[in-house]
């Protein structure tokens, strides 16, 4: 602001004046005030109330997880530094559980309808959109522990795609991947969205790019290559906007490019470059709103754990699939040929005396300590200990400091892709296609990569999100069960939020006029008729500014939405209750 000319020390919030500092000055008190009273603690830097782990730390650089008691809650992670989503180190090397109890913060549409309230120590959780329970594991291996067993050996089995040599190349290009229309919705049929032997999503793909009518052009590259830039790229790890900024980028990105044209929901008169960016930042940041409440009430209350608990310990415990072969234990890793095995005699994993013989061993991602110069080396993939794998991750970093059910990416990500398919009135990106170009030797940050330019390229944002999705799997971080319902909860919240949002547009000229008036026994500043004049009135009328019909906005009755309304009909009594 101060090199824009503004003055940084005018503090004013007499708007009567006119001043539009002063009235932006009371606005942006009125909202902090807001924030301090809607749930988040704020006033205490956002520190939890009630929750605390049920497990020890894991220390990451020991092999194993001995201290493990539960492994299906969440366990903190010792490292020797954490440095988190947003490029802040965390002191004391075991960073807690992040919001744990988000889900009483005060939403943007979320309803009771959609509200389950659990207890536990005290302190209600309220979970919305609540998916049910994750899959459980059982040390006999009833129940779901099948499905838990199965789900996270698959992030295992994921993790030995992550070098560019092997040979496998895929077409990245719309025209083989994306395109699904539809999703499994149990627990039990999770999985079948996924090919756990060689990969990816199977998915129809497009047939031809709707804005050019050619066929979209084939993009092959290393499936290592691109598993490995799409964990990075999704990632939003370390010096990141995080994944809801992610979107706004995204947005951004469509909001400036050249082919597109700036109609609501396609249609009507080309809007303003202000007007567009105020209706689409309110719809997409009010649904990565909802999104955050919703996936960390459900992260909070199941307190599930991540893969890095549940492999190590797993493979604590020794294989699932065979008892008459060594170290079998109905709750472990479940044997998989070439990718999942034991340890035998003379293999170069035995260790001194033999001490490893009959221990779970898996083909994997190497690991960071393989890696002697991140600028020119690459871990690859080999043979490990099971007990000390570790996810795609940057050693500063490891996993997200909460629990995995639901994946968070998975809700915001097919939010975001349904508000902006919603907004645009287009399910495909402008042109026909979305790009980000990963560039050879320069893109990866914790290794050498990618080894080739890799083109990152969706048809339409809900292939993005879907992508964003698989991303967290061949990063280590998610199981197929927390992916899934967090995409379905992203596609309620999504449309919910976009609704809600609408509503707040008000019947502008690019609308319509508007149709409603306040109701005789409200005062006139209550524009929703809600018995209260609050921000929400505020952005009714801000919807409704420069509005020439009969519009709900024009509180003074003089034919035109003005700051006059604002000024006199709003802010006059703002915060006050209507009688």
């Amino acid at each position: 602001m101060g090199i824009l000319g503004y003055d940084l020390n005018f503090t004013s919030t007499d708007y009567s004046s006119g001043d539009g500092r002063a009235l932006g000055n009371h606005l942006a008190a009125q909202l902090i005030a807001f924030g301090l009273q809607d749930g988040a603690n704020e006033a205490n830097g956002y520190a939890n109330t009630v929750y605390e782990p049920v497990n020890p730390s894991l220390i990451v650089d020991l092999d194993g997880n001995e201290t493990v008691e539960d492994l299906n809650r969440w366990q903190p992670l010792t490292l020797d530094l954490f440095i988190d989503q947003s490029g802040n180190v965390i002191p004391g090397e075991t960073p807690p559980f992040l919001s744990p109890e988000w889900g009483q913060v005060t939403s943007w549409a979320l309803g009771d309808e959609d509200l389950n309230t659990y207890t536990r120590d005290g302190f209600d959780y309220q979970v919305y959109h609540d998916p049910g329970q994750p899959a459980l594991h059982a040390m006999d291996g009833s129940g779901t522990s099948e499905i838990y067993q199965t789900g996270h050996s698959m992030v295992a089995l994921w993790s030995g795609m992550l070098d560019p040599t092997d040979g496998v190349m895929w077409d990245i290009s719309p025209a083989s991947i994306g395109n699904r229309t539809s999703y499994p919705t149990t627990l039990e049929t999770y999985a079948t969205l996924y090919d756990a032997t060689n990969g990816g999503s199977p998915s129809p793909g497009h047939d031809v790019n709707p804005a050019t009518g050619a066929p979209y052009a084939p993009n092959m590259v290393p499936r290592g290559d691109y598993a490995r830039v799409l964990a990075e790229f999704w990632a939003d790890g370390p010096d990141s906007e995080t994944p809801p900024g992610h979107w706004f980028t995204i947005l951004n990105y469509v909001s400036d490019h050249p082919e597109l044209v700036k109609q609501f929901q396609g249609e009507g008169p080309v809007l303003d470059d202000l007007e567009w960016d105020v209706k689409a930042y309110l719809a997409l940041g009010s649904a990565m709103h909802d999104c955050a409440i919703s996936a960390w009430g459900v992260k909070g209350w199941y307190d599930s754990s991540r893969p890095i608990t549940a492999i190590r310990g797993m493979a604590e415990l020794g294989q699932s699939s065979d008892p008459a072969l060594p170290s079998y234990h109905p709750g472990g890793l479940p044997l998989v040929p070439g990718a999942i095995e034991l340890v035998e005699a003379g293999d170069p994993l035995a260790g001194v005396g033999g001490q490893h013989v009959g221990e779970v061993k898996l083909w994997a991602w190497k690991g960071s300590d393989a890696i002697n110069n991140v600028d020119n080396e690459f871990a690859g993939v080999g043979w490990i200990l099971a007990k000390a794998w570790e996810p795609y991750q940057r050693p500063s970093f490891v996993s997200p400091n909460f629990a995995g059910y639901v994946s968070g990416h998975s809700t915001f990500s097919r939010a975001a892709a349904e508000v902006l398919t919603a907004f645009t009135g287009d399910a495909y990106f402008p042109g026909g296609m979305g790009t980000f170009i990963a560039p050879a030797g320069e893109f990866l940050v914790f290794e050498d990569g990618p080894s080739v330019d890799v083109e990152l390229q969706w048809a339409t944002y809900r292939d993005a999100s879907d992508e964003c999705s698989l991303s967290r799997i061949y990063g280590g971080i998610h199981p197929t069960f927390d992916d899934v319902p967090g995409r379905l909860m992203g596609i309620d919240i999504g449309l919910d939020a976009f609704q809600r949002a609408v509503s707040f547009y008000g019947g502008d000229a690019t609308e319509g006029p508007c149709t409603s008036t306040p109701e005789p026994e409200t005062c006139p500043g209550d524009l929703d008729n809600d018995g209260f004049v609050t921000i929400s009135d505020v952005l009714i009328l801000l919807g409704d500014f420069g509005c020439t019909s009969a519009c709900v906005g024009d509180v003074d009755g003089d034919g035109v939405v003005t700051v006059a309304d604002l000024l006199g009909g709003i802010l006059a009594s703002f915060g006050e209750a209507c009688l």
